[in-house]
């Protein structure tokens, strides 16, 4: 099989995944080089994948053997950096959230199209086993039509064990910002696109104190809301429910739930790749446990990156983790913190189709049957 070039920019703490999946799994793939602003970094991860060369992310981009960069930096570098690989002509695929603001997705998404290149962005934990197989048995009839939808994600922050929590805090970090599109991706995979949302949001608690070793007892400002509550409206007239919070100790709720005319379904967390589906049919008198019937039930981070690179090599076939899906994201995510600060509902204006399921029967590390 023809590979692709990839180069990796930004080798932090969720670098490592990509790295192994990239080389490992996903035969379409090969990682050339990393860069990060950091050198020392980018050789202790080169040193770590033998064959990736460090580079600057000049020369990273200035490399005309790679065809994709794989944009792990920080929130707020996500424009500039996906921007530069795009005006290099290369293709890119951003960690989550695509950009920070609508304004830059845009600009993004203009360039790439003038360039003739591919924007895509995570997450791609919607292609795993566990959502995959939630999305069939919807296709399939299997709950009727879907009339409301319920996700919750509820933590008390991260300042507990990450070591440079600083940016979950600030303008495009909170819970929506951070976890949200883990959620919304689900659910657009799952339902379809949404067309106006409601929400609240607040600022619970306006400085956070760092717990986990490396800063122990440093206190941060608090920029951004840090429990959001939403109402949405789906073009196919579903209504759903959204909860992402820094703000909660513990809870019992489910991850994701979507109701339908003739059951309800219960999605595994959107932020794995597996997990153990939950249907009840309606009539039944309790809920039944669900075979996977899709591949990639492991924690398949690049996955989203390998389909990108079907698409380039296959007469640009749809990739997944599209722009228009990541950039409807995107528009959701600031919709209800717009929603919250109007105090009224917002119309979404962006949209985007809903991405084809995976084939059932692919050989490991293959994303076409």
């Amino acid at each position: 099989m023809d590979k692709v070039k990839v180069g990796i920019v930004g080798c932090g703490n969720i670098s490592g995944i990509y790295f192994k999946n990239m080389q490992q799994v996903f035969e379409i793939l090969e990682v050339k080089a990393c860069a990060d602003l950091d050198m020392d970094r980018a050789r202790a991860k080169a040193t770590e994948n033998p064959g990736v060369v460090p580079m600057t992310v000049d020369q990273l981009m200035a490399d005309p053997e790679i065809r994709i960069v794989v944009n792990l930096t920080v929130p707020k570098a996500h424009a500039s950096v996906a921007m530069r690989a795009v005006e290099s002509g290369k293709s890119v695929h951003n960690e989550k959230p695509l950009t920070l603001t609508r304004d830059e997705g845009k600009a993004l998404l203009k360039a790439a199209k003038a360039k003739k290149v591919l924007v895509g962005a995570a997450p791609d934990t919607f292609m795993g086993a566990g959502i995959q197989t939630c999305r069939k048995l919807i296709d399939d009839g299997v709950i009727g039509v879907p009339v409301a939808a319920t996700a919750f994600m509820m933590c008390r922050g991260h300042e507990g064990w990450h070591p440079d929590p600083e940016f979950y805090y600030e303008k495009g970090g909170g819970p929506m910002f951070d976890m949200g599109p883990y959620y919304l991706t689900a659910l657009v995979n799952l339902i379809g696109p949404v067309t106006r949302v409601q929400g609240s949001a607040r600022i619970s608690f306006p400085t956070r104190t760092i717990t986990s070793q490396k800063k122990n007892g440093k206190v941060i400002p608090v920029d951004v809301p840090t429990h959001v509550a939403g109402v949405m409206d789906f073009a196919n007239g579903a209504v759903g429910t959204i909860v992402t919070s820094f703000d909660v100790c513990r809870h019992h709720l489910p991850c994701i739930e979507i109701h339908g005319s003739e059951g309800s379904l219960q999605v595994p967390d959107p932020n794995g790749f597996g997990g153990e589906p939950l249907l009840f049919r309606r009539g039944a008198q309790d809920w039944e446990a669900v075979t996977l019937t899709r591949p990639y039930a492991e924690n398949s981070r690049g996955i989203g990156v390998a389909d990108m690179a079907y698409s380039l090599l296959r007469k640009r076939r749809p990739h997944r983790c599209s722009s228009k899906l990541a950039y409807h994201v995107l528009d959701l995510m600031h919709a209800f913190h717009d929603a919250s600060d109007k105090g009224k509902a917002v119309k979404v204006k962006s949209s985007c189709e809903q991405p084809p399921v995976l084939p059932a029967d692919l050989k490991p590390g293959q994303l076409d049957a």
